[in-house]
C-alpha cells in the first residue's frame, strides 16, 4: 500500500480480511479460571522442578540445600522483580525489615505489594528449614502452616450474597502505603479500591490492612459503609469453606497469583528460613503466552 508521502506500508492478506469486516482483534489471550475453596487441599496443582513452565503451582522436588536453585526456577517464568525488599529474598524472622513477613505472628490472608501502582504479579515461597526452638523436638508440630484463599471466588460469593458491599468495595478508593522503613514511603499513583474490576470482570484484588490509609469521604460512600463491607468481606476471607491451608516442606515451592490469590500464615515456633521472589505480571504472562501459543497468535493478540 503506497500512502499520499510516498511511503510504503505491507499488510499480510489476513490482516486485510479482517478489517474488512471487523474494526479490532480480540486481544484476550486467556485460560479458563477454575474458582475453589478449602477443597482444592485434596488435589493443589503441582508440577515437578523439571517440568516447571509458568503460572499458579506448586513445584516438586526443588533442591532445598541452597536457595539458588530456587532462584533458577524462578527465573525460568520470568524476571525477578526488585523492590525495597531487595530481588531475591532469603529471609528468616529477625525483623530485619520493618514487615510483619519477619516476625513469627500469625498473619491473615492479604495481597501483597498493595501500595505499589503495579502490584506483584506471581509471589513465590519456598521453606528451605525449620529449625525448633531449643528444647523441642523437630518432630512436634510447631506452626507455620501457610493459607491461600481465592479472591476471585471469594467476590463472586460476596456479590451474590451481598451486593452493595461487592459495589461498596468496587468503587471506594482508598489510599495505600509502605512506610514502615526509614527512607521509605511508597504509595500508588492514585487511590485504589479494594475489588478492582475492569470491563466488568474483577481483574484484581488489593488487600492488606496493615498497608491501608484512611477510609475518605466522598467516594460515593460513607467511611460507615465502607467498614461494613470490609468486615463482610473479611468475614468471607475466614470462612472454613475459603481457607486452603497447607504446611510448605523443604523441596515444595508455592507459586501463585497475587492479584487473584491472597496469603497467610498461623503462627509458628523456631527459626523458619524462606526464600522466593516476586516476579511482574507483564513478564509472566508474556512467558505464558509464548509458552502455549504459536507466535503469530500471540502477535495478534497483542498488536491488534
Amino acid at each position: 500500500m503506497l500512502g499520499s508521502d510516498g511511503h510504503e506500508s505491507n499488510y499480510d492478506w489476513d490482516f486485510i480480511q479482517h478489517y474488512v469486516k471487523e474494526d479490532k482483534r480480540d486481544r484476550s489471550v486467556t485460560q479458563d479460571q477454575h474458582y475453589w475453596g478449602a477443597e482444592i487441599a485434596s488435589n493443589p496443582p503441582t508440577v515437578s522442578y523439571n517440568e516447571q513452565k509458568y503460572g499458579f503451582s506448586f513445584i516438586s522436588s526443588t533442591p532445598s540445600h541452597d536457595p539458588d536453585p530456587t532462584r533458577q526456577v524462578l527465573e525460568r517464568i520470568a524476571f525477578i522483580r526488585l523492590t525495597h525488599y531487595g530481588g531475591f529474598y532469603d529471609f528468616i524472622p529477625d525483623l530485619a525489615m520493618a514487615d510483619t513477613a519477619y516476625t513469627n505472628l500469625a498473619l491473615p490472608a492479604h495481597t501483597d505489594n498493595t501500595y505499589f501502582t503495579d502490584p506483584s504479579g506471581l509471589q513465590a515461597f519456598h521453606l528451605l528449614s525449620h529449625t525448633p526452638p531449643p528444647g523441642v523436638s523437630a518432630e512436634t508440630v510447631q506452626g507455620g502452616a501457610s493459607l491461600l484463599v481465592d479472591g476471585f471466588n471469594a467476590a463472586k460469593v460476596l456479590k451474590k450474597e451481598d451486593p452493595k458491599a461487592y459495589e461498596i468495595l468496587t468503587q471506594v478508593r482508598l489510599p495505600w502505603h509502605a512506610s514502615g522503613n526509614a527512607g521509605i514511603t511508597i504509595t500508588p499513583d492514585r487511590l485504589y479500591p479494594v475489588l478492582e474490576v475492569v470491563d466488568g470482570e474483577l481483574g484484581r484484588v488489593r488487600w492488606n490492612n496493615d498497608d491501608r490509609g484512611v477510609v475518605p469521604f466522598g467516594e460515593g460512600y460513607t467511611p460507615e459503609e465502607w467498614y461494613g463491607a470490609a468486615r463482610k468481606w473479611d468475614e468471607m476471607l475466614r470462612r472454613r469453606e475459603s481457607e486452603y491451608w497447607v504446611q510448605l516442606t523443604p523441596g515444595r515451592v508455592l507459586v501463585f497469583d497475587n492479584w487473584r490469590v491472597m496469603h497467610g500464615r498461623s503462627a509458628f515456633e523456631g527459626i523458619r528460613r524462606i526464600c522466593g521472589a516476586y516476579i511482574n505480571r507483564d513478564d509472566w504472562i508474556s512467558r505464558w503466552r509464548n509458552t502455549n501459543f504459536d507466535r503469530k497468535k500471540v502477535l495478534d493478540s497483542v498488536i491488534g
